[in-house]
């Protein structure tokens, strides 16, 4: 089953419903952004994207709107907090990779003047040469993660079905070099 027919038969209430119409597979050009989409589905690793998206204003609220130039200057003192946080995934390397990653990523922006070019830059690639780069690069980015994190994005294909009337708005809003 599609992620577009599961949305449609969880109904007009689910959690999955907006994030579906109006995130998911829309490209993003804000490093921020960008940086968010990572560390949300880092945090879904062995969860459910549905506890992910009920945590989501949480989550950004407890790591400053995902600034990145806030999140890689984080100390211990920030982790403990965040670690005694409830409303986010309170785990200790998840936290850490967030930190790491946010690092990772101002060397990538000093180096190719943003997250977004470097993504740009890379693309096109295969699910596996993808998966290959983010692993040398950051922390906690494993197949799936990746996978997730590119469709999410508009990196690769997949997010919706061509049934799917979403399907339509994303493909306008793609530049197209990204589209194959």
């Amino acid at each position: 089953m599609s992620y577009c027919d599961y949305v449609l038969n969880a109904g007009k209430d689910s959690v999955h419903k907006s994030y579906h119409d109006k995130e998911y597979g829309f490209p993003l050009n804000d490093d921020n952004d960008l940086f968010a989409r990572l560390i949300l589905e880092i945090n879904q690793a062995g969860l459910s994207w549905e506890t992910i998206l009920k945590k989501k204003n949480n989550f950004f609220k407890a790591f400053d709107d995902f600034n990145i130039e806030k999140v890689f200057r984080y100390k211990e003192k920030k982790i403990e907090k965040l670690l005694q946080d409830a409303g986010i995934i309170r785990n200790r390397l998840k936290i850490q990779a967030t930190i790491d990653n946010a690092r990772q990523i101002k060397l990538i922006q000093k180096e190719f003047g943003s997250f977004k070019k470097w993504l740009d830059g890379n693309h096109p690639k295969t699910r596996d040469e993808w998966t290959k780069l983010f692993k040398q690069t950051f922390r906690f980015t494993g197949g799936e993660i990746v996978n997730e994190f590119l469709v999410s994005t508009g990196y690769l294909p997949g997010a919706h079905i061509q049934s799917c009337p979403v399907y339509k708005k994303v493909l306008k809003l793609k530049p197209k070099w990204m589209i194959k």
